[in-house]
């Protein structure tokens, strides 16, 4: 019988971090083109102030990972509505890793929506196996600002 190692540090920083993930409900968001990122409680819509902790609980190790990709338009008699897309990779990825299959995805959408109509585009990445809502993701788009930016050129 294999005894198990009793004091892994990585292990322990590793759980200790997905805790601090989970109780604070954590998710990144990105909205162009005023280029703000952040990170926000998904589940209270408040803003996460930035820290050290945080930082290396979001990016020194590998999650499942929920992407929320979405395109905020505006038409012609002032409506708002949204394209959105949900991507979850399969596997676990570091934050740094995230980037080809956001940028493909986002691209993609830019390019489907009306240039003439669109005011904003943003992603929320959720480093947990979790779906959000149309609603939870248009409210933390709503909270940070995304409708009071200028026009993309």
């Amino acid at each position: 019988m294999k005894k198990r190692k009793p004091n892994n540090m990585r292990s322990r920083r590793e759980r200790a971090s997905r805790a601090l993930l989970n109780a604070n409900h954590v998710a990144v968001v990105h909205i162009d083109p005023s280029g703000l990122q952040g990170m926000m409680n998904w589940k209270n819509y408040k803003s996460i102030p930035p820290g050290q902790r945080m930082a290396e609980a979001v990016c020194d190790f590998a999650h499942r990972w929920t992407i929320y990709v979405s395109v905020q338009c505006r038409d012609q008699r002032g409506h708002r509505y949204t394209k959105s897309v949900e991507v979850a990779p399969q596997g676990n990825y570091l934050a740094a890793h995230l980037e080809g299959v956001i940028e493909e995805t986002y691209k993609a959408l830019v390019a489907e929506s009306n240039p003439n109509q669109r005011v904003a585009s943003g992603w929320i990445a959720v480093p947990a196996e979790i779906s959000l809502t149309e609603e939870q993701a248009a409210r933390i788009f709503d909270v940070v600002g995304v409708w009071n930016q200028q026009r993309a050129a």
